[in-house]
């Protein structure tokens, strides 16, 4: 059994994500942690996750709160909330379907960076890390699989986000040269 997250008293916890696990594998198009999975694969994962559903407006991750899972959305959409340096929310990231969030928590233990909040009904599966060390203690193919789309994950959000960072110290550079 996987994590059960704590705080949100509002989600419903509905069991073993093995029930979800063919609508977890229609997914894969969408999901770039599954993209190279097997429906055999995406079962055998799902023995390690839970499902739970959160209704619209529900917080499912909190900024600043510990977590050592991720979550994989398999219905629903999720804002991504970071708070600015005047501690104001604002909006980073809407998810869908078949993205994931939480990884950085998961794999690092750090707290969790921004805060997640479902815009309409959402149904979301969870890996934790306990889980994810059972599967790669009892599964090592499957485990080193997910640990190599988690590493190509979460590189591509690195570069995406350093030429987001990029764009914007140039435009800060060509409006600090328009002011001389």
């Amino acid at each position: 059994m996987a994590y059960r997250p704590q705080q949100p008293a509002h989600l419903e916890y509905l069991g073993d994500a093995t029930k979800f696990s063919a609508q977890i594998h229609a997914l894969i198009p969408r999901c770039d942690l599954l993209e190279n999975f097997s429906p055999a694969e995406v079962r055998l994962l799902a023995h390690f996750m839970d499902v739970y559903r959160a209704n619209s407006g529900a917080e499912i991750i909190r900024e600043g709160d510990p977590g050592d899972f991720m979550m994989m959305l398999i219905e629903g959409t999720v804002e991504v909330h970071k708070r600015d340096r005047w501690n104001t929310p604002q909006l980073i990231a809407v998810v869908e379907a078949g993205k994931t969030l939480g990884e950085m928590s998961m794999v690092d233990g750090e707290p969790r960076f921004a805060t997640c909040v479902a815009t309409d009904p959402a149904l979301f599966g969870v890996l934790d890390r306990e889980n994810l060390a059972r599967i790669i203690v009892e599964q090592p193919m499957l485990g080193a699989k997910i640990l190599m789309e988690l590493v190509l994950m979460l590189s591509h959000r690195l570069r995406q986000t350093s030429g987001r960072l990029l764009h914007v110290l140039d435009e800060q550079a060509q409006r600090a040269q328009t002011f001389r």
